[in-house]
């Protein structure tokens, strides 16, 4: 017999919905605060249906989009769970970012290419939050290199 869509889901049955093994998905809880699952005597999982929508949308992101463990997290912090749970249902949504804090972050529509090419709006956000995490990693470098010469 099968559960109804309402029903809570152990971590197997999640595990095995979302075709991850069960540690990946207790690793995501450690990184995603977000996914909060009840927690029964003996520490047993129960995943409730907005927690199975918000990890298809992590997994989504991870997996089909090819977002960071970070990258997600930062969609999770800017476009909010709502996002990230239409993202795991094949809806993609607007999205916007900001520029990483202190940068200005070129935009990616005026950069010329030789050839023309179209990038659709997830390809646009996915290169957009590259460019964030590569100018952090910029600043970071450049600390550094400063604390060496003082």
């Amino acid at each position: 017999m099968e559960k109804s869509p309402e029903a809570f889901r152990t971590i197997s049955e999640v595990a095995a919905e979302l075709s991850v093994p069960q540690h990946v998905l207790r690793f995501w809880e450690s990184k995603f605060p977000q996914v909060k699952p009840m927690k029964r005597g003996g520490g047993r999982r129960y995943y409730r249906p907005q927690d199975l929508n918000l990890l298809r949308g992590i997994r989504h992101l991870l997996y089909g989009d090819g977002f960071t463990i970070r990258g997600v997290q930062k969609v999770l912090r800017e476009q909010g769970v709502r996002f990230v749970v239409d993202c795991g249902r094949g809806i993609t949504p607007a999205m916007v970012t900001p520029a990483a804090e202190g940068e200005a972050a070129p935009e990616l529509d005026d950069i010329q290419y030789e050839d023309e090419v179209t990038l659709s709006p997830q390809h646009m956000t996915r290169l957009k939050l590259v460019l964030d995490e590569l100018n952090e990693v910029r600043g970071i470098l450049k600390s550094a290199g400063a604390m060496k010469r003082s």
